[in-house]
């Protein structure tokens, strides 16, 4: 699937995909109306591949592990290189196991949108961030109504557990499961906020002022437009 190609499926109508040039904004539609057609199954799996193995996804997770392992926090793997590389992993690991079960098997599964449909600036400030941080526990179905977000939360839920196979016995109990799904909530309501916004930042930012119009050279005078010389009028 090209850049374009998942732009116009994602309904980025701008073509605009990344916020700051950076971080993937693949999956916001941020023209939702009056009508954008559903996904098909092999277009769920599509974003799904691209919003997981971009680049930004291994530098963040790279980020995360450095700070985890500066703290030395969950996952406890230590300290040291194969340390560092357990978290590094195990980070890349809990990212591409949520989207899977979230955006391509359960969103097919159950028929639901994975994207992020904005709301955009006819509607207040507040009323935007309440939608963005609620678009965590609802979702949009391929039929176009609103119900609970059961792709998103079973298939976070279904990521969590499965880390339970590689993360450390010492991050492995109730206490430390329930931070992390908590965690992962709170992330991903969050992570609605920048999308709603960010068509609203880039035009202030970016947009270029707009310049009066230039006067337009006058037309050139020809013999055949010139207007004809007054001769005086002849002696008595």
């Amino acid at each position: 699937m090209s850049s374009n190609a998942a732009a116009n499926a994602a309904g980025n109508v701008s073509g605009d995909d990344r916020i700051f040039g950076v971080i993937p904004n693949f999956l916001t539609v941020e023209h939702p109306e009056p009508y954008v057609a559903p996904l098909t199954p092999k277009q769920k799996f599509e974003l799904f591949a691209k919003e997981t193995f971009d680049p930004f996804t291994f530098a963040s997770s790279a980020a995360g592990a450095g700070i985890s392992q500066i703290n030395n926090d969950n996952p406890k793997y230590g300290r040291g290189a194969g340390a560092y590389a357990d978290r590094f992993g195990a980070a890349v690991a809990d990212v591409t196991t949520q989207n899977f079960f979230s955006d391509a098997i359960l969103a097919t599964w159950w028929h639901e949108d994975p994207r992020y449909f904005r709301r955009g600036p006819e509607y207040h400030f507040w009323y935007r961030v309440g939608y963005a941080l609620s678009r965590v526990a609802v979702t949009r179905t391929d039929a176009g109504k609103d119900r609970f977000n059961f792709s998103g939360m079973v298939g976070m839920s279904l990521g969590i557990a499965l880390s339970n196979a590689y993360y450390p016995d010492a991050s492995v109990n109730g206490e430390e499961v329930a931070s992390r799904f908590g965690t992962s909530i709170l992330a991903s309501a969050l992570s609605n906020i920048l999308p709603e916004f960010w068509p609203d930042i880039h035009d202030k930012l970016f947009r270029r002022k707009s310049r009066a119009p230039s006067r337009p050279p006058a037309p050139a005078v020809t013999p055949a437009t010139a207007p004809a010389a007054t001769q005086a009028p002849p002696g008595d």
